[in-house]
């Protein structure tokens, strides 16, 4: 998934999934309670706009936005540190700074800067589509991992055919950004690539965990226990 975003408020009824012991229902659980908050996309968009700081206040140099996106990235990844975040999540966000940052200096032209990001937009929204006809949709790999399921979800038809469907929403914010990101990097416009990547980050990752809940919600029949209770049975056909 693209990352974390703002927690989705989800509709007023009460989640199946949340019962408290004496029978009573607890305040409903998001995909974005489950996957996080919006923390991790915000960091993300931090050097792309040091690196438009440090070219344009550098008359357009390109070696101006790369000290400038290296120096933010490096001071990213000290705060996520501090503040509990993966080690192995945190280098992996350094790293694509880091990349990105080399293409440019390679090709010595600042939008290649972005490259990187469109690229790996493609790669997921393959990934994801792919998952989905193969039926392992992706949405479902994730929070079962979060959930410590395992397999466990793709035994339930009806969770099966749920992630199916939302992971479809997903698959949908990485070609949104393809649509925006290609004519804007093959068009040379820096400026408009750094006001997509911030547009098209945790704002689109905050709408699709908003729909996509839904989406999944909706798919499960009246009765079902939820996300963490996965019923048992074999994987029926591949979700719609």
């Amino acid at each position: 998934m693209g990352g974390p975003a703002e927690h989705d408020s989800g509709p007023a009824a009460p989640d199946p999934d949340q019962r408290s012991g004496s029978g009573g229902r607890a305040r409903a659980e998001s995909l974005a309670d489950l996957l996080g908050g919006r923390g991790g996309a915000v960091d993300a968009t931090l050097p792309p706009l040091a690196f438009a700081a440090g070219w344009l206040l550098g008359g357009e140099s390109l070696w101006g936005g790369i000290g400038a996106a290296l120096a933010v990235g490096a001071v990213v990844a000290g705060v996520r540190l501090r503040r509990g975040d993966r080690p192995r999540s945190v280098l992996i966000g350094l790293l694509a700074v880091c990349v990105a940052a080399l293409i440019a200096v390679r090709t010595g032209r600042a939008e290649d800067f972005f490259l990187i990001q469109v690229l790996s937009n493609a790669a997921s929204a393959l990934a994801w589509a792919v998952s989905i006809v193969v039926r392992w949709p992706l949405l479902g790999v994730l929070v079962g991992g979060v959930l410590g399921q395992r397999t466990r979800w793709r035994r339930d038809r009806a969770l099966l055919r749920g992630y199916g469907r939302a992971s479809w929403v997903w698959t949908a914010t990485y070609l949104v950004r393809l649509a925006v990101f290609v004519p804007l990097y093959l068009g040379g416009q820096v400026l408009a690539l750094v006001v997509a990547r911030v547009a098209l980050t945790w704002p689109l990752v905050a709408a699709a965990l908003a729909l996509s809940w839904v989406v999944l919600r909706r798919s499960l029949p009246a009765g079902h226990p939820g996300l963490r209770h996965p019923v048992g049975g074999e994987p029926s056909a591949p979700p719609s």
